[in-house]
């Protein structure tokens, strides 16, 4: 798996436990003080977006870092002009979309399709 899906599924991952944690536990002192409501989400949301930075930070450096190398890599193939098996796929079937000169399949420049019945 790459290591961008893995550090995005894992900060996610601590964003959401953080953030049921705290919107959780902190309903009843934030209510006692006066804050009720969609304010409690958001306090939960920011302090989950804090802590979760905190602790992707502190913890996951070598997974940021890998994440960095792929990005590098990745950014250094385009550069080259080498594409990968899945940029390849999809150029062929735009340019089937398109035709081989970049027209429309008819040849007009439009790549819309004729409506029912054949003619425009």
């Amino acid at each position: 798996m790459r290591p961008w899906i893995v550090y995005s599924l894992l900060r996610f991952g601590i964003f959401a436990a953080v953030f049921a944690l705290l919107a959780t536990y902190l309903r009843l002192p934030l209510e006692s003080t006066g804050i009720n409501g969609f304010p409690v989400f958001l306090i939960a949301g920011l302090g989950a977006a804090l802590i979760s930075f905190a602790v992707s930070y502190i913890f996951f450096g070598r997974l940021r870092e890998a994440v960095a190398v792929d990005v590098a890599e990745r950014r250094a193939r385009a550069q080259r002009g080498e594409v990968d098996d899945d940029t390849a796929e999809e150029d062929a079937l735009i340019e089937g979309a398109h035709g081989p000169d970049g027209d429309g399949p008819d040849g007009d420049g439009d790549v819309a399709a004729a409506p029912p019945g054949g003619s425009r």
